[in-house]
């Protein structure tokens, strides 16, 4: 990986969910702009608040997926993430371990 770019893995596959009252909602129905959890496979040597195993929040929309020896990954850069979540960022007893 090179300067600030952060490649990521889904965790969700695309197309069909459900919702919590378990009702299945088509790949096709159009919702509101939705941010997507992923887990951090791989950072450049520039990014500083992110390391790899660490999950983000990041926007589906602005992303570039890239597929790498049949798995498929998003690439970005570190200022597309909008929340980052890991045990190391849990600071005290009432910490989340969400910086966001």
């Amino acid at each position: 990986m090179l300067h600030d770019r952060v490649l990521v893995r889904t965790d969700t596959p695309e197309g069909e969910r459900r919702s919590t009252g378990g009702i299945l909602i088509p790949a096709t129905a159009a919702v509101g702009r939705r941010l997507a959890w992923a887990e951090v496979v791989a950072v450049g040597q520039n990014v500083r608040t992110v390391e790899v195993g660490d999950r983000v929040l990041f926007d589906p929309a602005d992303r570039s997926e890239v597929e790498v020896r049949g798995v498929a990954y998003v690439l970005m850069r570190e200022r597309d993430l909008h929340a980052v979540a890991a045990e190391r960022l849990a600071g005290s007893e009432d910490s989340t371990g969400l910086y966001l």
